[in-house]
Formats: C-alpha cells, structure tokens, sequence
C-alpha cells in the first residue's frame, strides 16, 4: 500500500512515527497521523488546513492541547466527557484518582513499561482505518495516488479525537 502514497503522504506517516516516538506512545494513532498533518508545509492537505484557520501556530497548538487532554481521559473527546458530565460522571475526577494512584497519563493507555516497543513502528487499529480509507477515497476519486489530503478527508469522516479536536 505505501508505494501508492505520494512523497507528502509518506512524509506525513514519518512524521506520525516520530510524534508517537516523543510521546513514548506505545503506537501510531490517528491523532499522531493529524499532528504530522499540522506539521507539513506546501503540501495540498496544508493548504486545506490552512483555508480551514488551521495554519497559525496558536491554532496547531489548541490541537495539540487537545490531542494531549483526550489521551489523559483515555481517548474521550471532550464532547464525550460534557456527555458523560450530564449523566453525572465527572471523567476529570475519574482521570484525577486513577492518576494519584498510578501516575500522570496511567489512563492514556501508553506503554512506557515496555521498552522494547518504543523501536517498533507498530500502527494502532485506529491509524490502520486512516490509512485503508484514504486509500479507499483515492481509488473512488480515481487518483493514482494517496495524497496527504486523502489523510486529512479520511480523518475527517472517521470517528474518534482527532475529528473532535479541531472543535476545540
């Protein structure tokens, strides 16, 4: 599959790698496919990003904030958490007691016990459903192909944090 991808889009997966690197991520997630994303310059999915106010480092970096504050709460988007909040569950009191016992980002579901994962490029289940669907788009919108911005589209209409953190 990577030999369909244009050099941006292998640009972008480097890019995911070594964000899950700096954050001793036990694997590539799709908010580390987003965080390359923000990263690129001159390519058609930075222009997009652009057009959408997401050029400006300020803006990169509320998305970041958030990426960083849905991986404390195990992956919920702060949608989820208001949501859970209304039934009467406080996830930040939640995230707070699991991490006086076990220690800041115990819920983030990292595996920094195994060092011997950090030298793999493992892709989560999440990343691989990024991947397959911008393969799918490209190949229904007949490019030859896969382009970061068919990254940014399948990250776009797949569920998860990465959609929601650019609400923030």
């Amino acid at each position: 599959m990577f030999e369909r991808f244009t050099k941006d889009a292998r640009a972008v997966v480097r890019g995911a790698v070594e964000h899950r690197e700096r954050s001793g991520s036990g694997s590539v997630d799709p908010d580390h496919l987003l965080l390359a994303l923000l990263d690129r310059q001159g390519s058609r999915a930075s222009f997009a990003l652009a057009a959408l106010g997401l050029a400006p480092e300020e803006r990169k970096e509320s998305v970041r904030q958030a990426l960083g504050d849905a991986r404390r709460r195990a992956g919920l988007s702060q949608a989820e958490a208001d949501a859970l909040a209304g039934l009467g569950i406080d996830v930040s009191e939640i995230v707070a007691r699991v991490e006086e016992v076990h220690g800041v980002g115990a819920m983030s579901g990292d595996r920094k016990d195994k060092e011997w994962w950090s030298s793999r490029r493992v892709f989560s289940r999440g990343a691989k459903n990024v991947l397959e669907k911008s393969l799918r788009i490209a190949v229904a919108r007949r490019d030859r192909h896969v382009g970061d911005e068919h990254f940014l589209l399948a990250l776009t209409i797949l569920p998860g944090v990465p959609v929601a953190a650019g609400d923030g």
